[in-house]
């Protein structure tokens, strides 16, 4: 993620919903209007299981079970 574009993508709906230690670095975006759209830094997939997913994935899989 560009800081230089915190202030545009922020202004435009993006939410800058996790953030590293410092504050300084973008780690996880959002947009407010759209049903599920995250984007993240970090490797979730490094967390989950078959039996145990992270919630992200958990998550996913939820909102598009809530799609028409």
């Amino acid at each position: 993620f560009n800081n230089a574009y915190r202030d545009g993508l922020t202004a435009k709906g993006m939410v800058l919903s996790g953030l590293s230690p410092s504050g300084e670095l973008v780690e996880i975006v959002e947009l407010r209007d759209h049903p599920w759209f995250v984007g993240v830094q970090f490797h979730p997939e490094f967390k989950s299981k078959p039996t145990r997913p992270h919630p992200l994935f958990k998550a996913f899989i939820e909102a598009a079970l809530r799609q028409p």
